[in-house]
């Protein structure tokens, strides 16, 4: 098994902030990701990253995902990899603390790749009928916060379509990567650690 260059799997919803920060560090990481509205599909998400695993099961595979699936780790454990440390992408992308505190403030994240699809992937998961919706998303949320990156293009008018369909006010916050850079460092470190320990890096 070659261990020059290692596979980074898993959620696309950042992909534009994960190939950014490889090419900045010159990590040697390729990339594979899955459509980032499978975790509003919980047997999907688990036959595709199951089935992404299976098949990479011989090269050495960084998984980029929270605690998207209840099954997460088992299915982890059973190829032998890891995931980034974080609860989801948001966490990693904001770092815990700010996370935390627009959650508990009634945010709900919606991020750029996301946007662009988001009639879709709501009336896909909760159906089309808007006072339906409505009463979802205003159930315990009380604004739309809008994360944009280095790495973002405009995405407000699509942004302020999906704030007016949940009827939710919309906030923006503008996040650097850090946080996302020190997850991605940690869980590269961390596989290349427990190749040296097994004796499998060249």
């Amino acid at each position: 098994m070659s261990t020059d260059r290692l596979l980074l799997g898993g959620c696309g919803i950042l992909r534009k902030e994960v190939q950014w920060l490889i090419a900045r560090h010159g990590w040697p990481v390729d990339t594979l990701f899955l459509d980032s509205a499978l975790h509003c599909d919980l047997e999907r998400l688990g036959k595709g990253l199951a089935g992404t695993l299976e098949r990479r099961r011989q090269s050495p595979v960084v998984v980029f995902y929270g605690a998207c699936h209840p099954h997460m780790d088992q299915m982890l454990d059973a190829t032998g990899t890891l995931r980034t440390e974080g609860q989801n992408c948001v966490e990693m992308l904001l770092g815990h603390e700010r996370f935390t505190q627009e959650l508990v403030e009634g945010a709900y994240f919606l991020l750029e790749e996301w946007a662009h699809r988001w009639f879709a992937i709501t009336y896909r998961t909760f159906g089309t009928n808007p006072d339906v919706i409505r009463g979802i998303f205003q159930g315990d949320r009380r604004y739309l916060l809008g994360l944009r990156t280095p790495c973002s293009g405009d995405f407000a008018r699509e942004a302020e379509a999906a704030a007016d369909l949940v009827g939710l006010p919309l906030r923006w916050l503008d996040v650097p990567l850090d946080h996302l850079d020190a997850v991605l460092s940690d869980a590269i470190a961390r596989k290349r650690g427990a190749l040296d320990a097994a004796g499998l890096t060249p």
